[in-house]
């Protein structure tokens, strides 16, 4: 085993790519970071030590961003027991064991010694990846969706490599993609929409869907496109065992041969380098060569929302974006991809040909409504997916019925962080009606739930109001205008926006 001054001086970056890309640099107003970390208290590292992983990891970061054409050829290296430790400490502590029946308190009574155990395993070769638990999950159209729950070791390399890779890829990942990336969350997504619809020409919303993108990604592919930046075989190998590992259902192990399991720490890192080659790279350029008019993308994983203000761009790309997908392994949904008139002027425009109201789509939990102010003029509501709060409220049902025994007090500290965490995800301006219809129907399954539990309950409407005022917190709006928040965020103009109101945004409108 080396030791750490030695590893340190191993070269980061080795290896030329032979042929240019082509390949546009990411949005250079993007703003980059680490991932967000759980607070702990670690026992083994020393403050000297942590500062020496962020000063590698920072070596890392200023290497991809000034050599993009280059590949790492040593990174396995930074795989070391202190950054173990520092993904250890990453994972949720209440997280399902994988198959291996391992809970993050049982691995951290001794982490220590795991930890060491774990790196020597790691640096002889001799690790060796456990297939994944499957797992299924109730979606909020009714049907079930697969998960595949890694051993807790799985999740610390898992975690431990993301971190590694994330400093390379932060730096070429473009700015309109938002899904599972450091710093970034659901809401700018939805911000960066609302202000490319409020504030540039976006006459038409291409709402596109991916056809089971997880369960269909080409391992063969994915390799091909980590390979183009990545050159350190023994990091192409990890993730090899993991695309390879298999799923576990019922005692028999099912092997993998393409996708890349739902859970999974590495995932979601995986999906954006395979959609950045094959979607957003492609995309970008596009609207540069190809458009005719404003085209404005937001992408947040899989789910991909696409603005144009003229409906032949919209066409074309739809079709050019179809032939793409179908390249590599990938089809758009025929039935949930749809190309809908929207925006500013899409209600005039319809009135004049004598149509209805506009249509509206979904993105992140909300459904988009082109409306008007008190004022006439335009503006873009979002309210609640009506699926999506139904199945919250079953799940409330059903977990009330599990705490049927418990006093009042425990059932109202419970339903307030449910409530409270329901509301800091939807209480967004415009979405007021529906907090208060989810708050009213908590309170009433509360209500029914006390009124079960003794045919001689007194539980009135009176009571439980009562009840609901001291523990369920008010709706209200937590969130500012998505527009205002936006502005705040990215102040700089893109260089070559095609208009200058529509510099901005950060988020990919160009």
């Amino acid at each position: 085993m080396m030791h750490e001054q030695e590893k340190s001086d191993f070269p980061i970056v080795a290896t030329k790519l032979a042929n240019k890309s082509g390949q546009p640099e990411a949005e250079p107003v993007e703003p980059r970071g680490g991932a967000k970390r759980n607070t702990h208290q670690q026992r083994m590292c020393r403050t000297q030590s942590r500062e020496s992983m962020s000063q590698r990891l920072e070596r890392v970061r200023q290497a991809a961003r000034q050599r993009k054409q280059e590949r790492f050829t040593a990174l396995f290296h930074l795989i070391d027991i202190e950054l173990l430790e520092t993904a250890f400490y990453w994972l949720k502590k209440k997280a399902a064991p994988g198959i291996d029946g391992v809970t993050w308190q049982q691995y951290e009574q001794d982490l220590e010694t795991n930890l060491v155990q774990l790196h020597e395993r790691l640096h002889r070769q001799a690790y060796r990846a456990l297939p994944s638990r499957r797992r299924y999950i109730p979606k909020a159209d009714g049907k079930l969706r697969p998960l595949g729950i890694a051993a807790l070791e799985d999740k610390i390399i898992q975690r431990a490599l993301v971190e590694i890779l994330n400093a390379v890829y932060e730096n070429d990942f473009l700015g309109f993609s938002y899904g599972f990336r450091p710093k970034r969350s659901q809401h700018d997504a939805l911000d960066a929409l609302a202000t490319a619809i409020a504030r540039t020409n976006v006459n038409w919303i291409l709402d596109a869907d991916i056809s089971r993108f997880f369960d269909t990604v080409s391992h063969d592919w994915l390799i091909q496109f980590v390979e183009h930046r990545i050159g350190d075989p023994r990091v192409i190998r990890l993730i090899r065992k993991w695309l390879a590992a298999g799923t576990m259902e019922d005692g028999e192990i099912e092997p993998t041969e393409q996708g890349t399991p739902q859970g999974a720490v590495i995932s979601p890192l995986l999906a954006n380098i395979y959609l950045h080659y094959v979607f957003d790279l492609w995309a970008n350029q596009w609207r540069k060569r190809h458009a005719r008019g404003n085209v404005v993308i937001i992408r947040y994983a899989d789910d991909i929302v696409i603005g144009f203000d003229k409906q032949d761009d919209a066409k074309r790309f739809k079709r050019a974006m179809q032939m793409r997908l179908e390249k590599f392994a990938l089809t758009v949904h025929p039935e949930k991809t749809r190309l809908i008139e929207f925006g500013r002027f899409a209600a005039e425009n319809r009135a004049k040909r004598g149509l209805g109201k506009p249509e509206t789509f979904n993105f992140l939990g909300f459904t988009h409504i082109s409306g008007r102010a008190r004022d006439g003029k335009f503006m873009l509501r979002r309210k609640t997916r009506r699926d999506r709060m139904r199945a919250t409220l079953k799940a409330i049902k059903e977990e009330l019925r599990r705490r049927w025994h418990q006093s009042i007090p425990e059932q109202g500290k419970w339903l307030r962080q449910v409530v409270q965490g329901y509301f800091n995800y939807h209480a967004v301006p415009t979405n007021s009606p529906a907090l208060g219809a989810f708050r009213a129907h908590v309170v009433d399954l509360w209500r029914r739930a006390l009124r079960r539990r003794s045919q001689e309950d007194d539980t009135t409407w009176a009571k439980v109001t009562r009840l609901a005022d001291k523990w369920l917190p008010k709706a209200k709006v937590l969130h500012p205008w998505p527009v205002v928040r936006f502005a705040a965020k990215y102040s700089r103009q893109e260089p070559g926006a095609r208009m200058a109101h529509a510099g901005i945004c950060a988020g990919g409108m160009q």
